[in-house]
């Protein structure tokens, strides 16, 4: 099995271009020339064909180096052969979203189903209204699912295991405020340390924006009432809207449940570090032009306030 796929027995490219040439112009001086190659390299190279194929392929006559019925038979396949190759290496790559079918799967944070994707299709359902997205939760998965095309493209401010090997853009720096009842009966549009530290509080332990929060009170010595710990964003609005409870949240995801909600947005009193979010993709995809569209179509709806309907 190994010996039938020996390369030695198989016709190149090359050798193709070089049988045309010398088909057409019946000289080995003239494909040499033409190949840009020396006249004993082109004998060289036509002597390894004629073995290939076990046909001598070119004969000497008095009007040149005239071809058997095996050169005309090889002639005709090979320019089909290399019309084939030249397509293939002249054909661009497109992707129309108005009629693409593709199915784009996207690995987001839990706030992202809040604050990014209803943004992406309120875009696809006008521009590209075939194309499917899914999206996929971030983890220790997500490298990987990048490497092996699970994945399209991810997005976040702490997503784990980017190396240098990802391609990343980042699209806009992220600080946090506090999220309370309009109707809380001690806080109003100003939100004291001193108010911080003594009101309760509930907070999402899901992802790297909770790890900042808390490393940060706990280097400034700032200690919070926690009551509630929720593993994603979707009850937080709820909580602090029947209770006298507040939540410290990214700005985006806090800004968006406040105008869901109805919630009151106030600074937080503590400085907290800004970071910055961004999308990641894998080199394997980087001239994809399905993925190049997905990229510039975060890209310009990750900042973009959502259209009214």
């Amino acid at each position: 099995m190994k010996e039938l796929f020996n390369a030695s027995h198989y016709l190149d490219i090359r050798d193709l271009q070089l049988i045309d040439i010398l088909y057409a112009t019946r000289s080995v001086t003239q494909t040499a020339e033409i190949l840009g190659q020396t006249q004993p390299a082109v004998s060289i190279g036509l002597k390894r064909i004629r073995e290939r194929v076990n046909d001598p392929l070119f004969v000497k006559t008095s009007e040149g180096m005239s071809p058997t019925p095996r050169a005309d038979e090889l002639v005709v396949k090979g320019r089909q052969v290399i019309e084939t190759v030249r397509q293939l290496c002249d054909q661009t790559p497109t992707f129309d979203p108005q009629t693409s079918q593709r199915i784009f799967r996207i690995c987001v944070p839990d706030a992202a189903q809040i604050t990014l994707l209803p943004k992406i299709l309120q875009h696809t359902r006008v521009h590209a209204p075939n194309v499917q997205i899914e999206a996929l939760p971030i983890d220790d998965e997500t490298a990987a699912r990048l490497g092996s095309g699970e994945a399209d493209l991810a997005f976040g401010g702490f997503v784990p295991k980017m190396n240098d090997e990802f391609y990343q853009q980042a699209l806009y720096e992220q600080d946090y405020i506090c999220l309370v009842s309009p109707r809380h009966p001690r806080i109003g549009d100003h939100l004291t340390l001193e108010d911080y530290q003594r009101e309760a509080h509930v907070t999402v332990s899901y992802g790297g924006s909770n790890a900042i929060v808390s490393g940060e009170m706990k280097r400034l010595n700032i200690e919070r009432k926690i009551l509630l710990s929720l593993p994603g964003f979707l009850g937080v609005s709820r909580v602090v809207a029947v209770t006298d409870m507040i939540t410290t949240l990214p700005r985006q995801i806090g800004e968006d449940l406040a105008e869901l909600t109805g919630l009151r947005v106030v600074n937080c009193p503590v400085p907290l570090p800004i970071y910055k979010v961004k999308q990641y993709w894998h080199p394997r995809y980087h001239l994809d032009p399905g993925n190049q569209w997905l990229r510039k179509l975060c890209a310009l709806t990750a900042q973009t306030p959502p259209a009214k309907p």
